[in-house]
C-alpha cells in the first residue's frame, strides 16, 4: 500500500525528472559524469551541500540492490517481492538527479545559494 511517505517520494521524483528536462538542464550523461567529483567533493570538505550522512544512505541503498539478502525474496514472492528493490531504486534515482544538479549549479556558482545543505 502507498503511505504518504512512498507518494511523497514519488512525488519528489517527479518533480526531479520534470526538472531535469526543462531546456538547458543537465543530461543524463553529465550528471553521471558529475557524480565521481561530487563524492569527491563531499568527502573532502570542498561542497557541503551533500551529507556524509545522506552520502552514506545513498550507499546503503546501492549495496541494498545489489545484495542477494532481500527482506522480501522475489524467489518467494515472484513479483511482490521486487517491491522493495523498486521503492529503494525510486528513492535513489531521485536523489541522483535531486542531489547532481544541486552539485551542477554550485560547480557554476559556488559561492551562492547551491553550496548549503539545506
Amino acid at each position: 500500500m502507498l503511505n504518504p511517505r512512498r507518494i511523497s517520494a514519488f512525488r519528489a521524483l517527479w518533480r526531479a525528472v520534470m526538472r531535469g528536462r526543462r531546456p538547458g538542464a543537465p543530461g543524463l550523461g553529465e550528471r553521471a559524469r558529475a557524480l565521481p567529483r561530487m563524492v569527491g567533493a563531499s568527502l573532502g570538505g570542498r561542497y557541503r551541500g551533500l551529507s556524509r550522512g545522506r552520502l552514506a544512505l545513498f550507499l546503503v541503498g546501492v549495496v541494498y540492490l545489489v545484495s542477494p539478502v532481500d527482506l522480501v525474496p522475489e524467489l518467494l514472492f515472484n513479483v511482490f517481492g521486487l517491491g522493495d528493490d523498486a521503492v529503494v531504486a525510486l528513492w535513489l534515482a531521485g536523489g541522483f538527479l535531486v542531489e547532481t544538479e544541486r552539485y551542477l549549479g554550485w560547480q557554476r556558482d559556488p559561492t551562492g545559494q547551491w553550496g548549503s545543505a539545506d
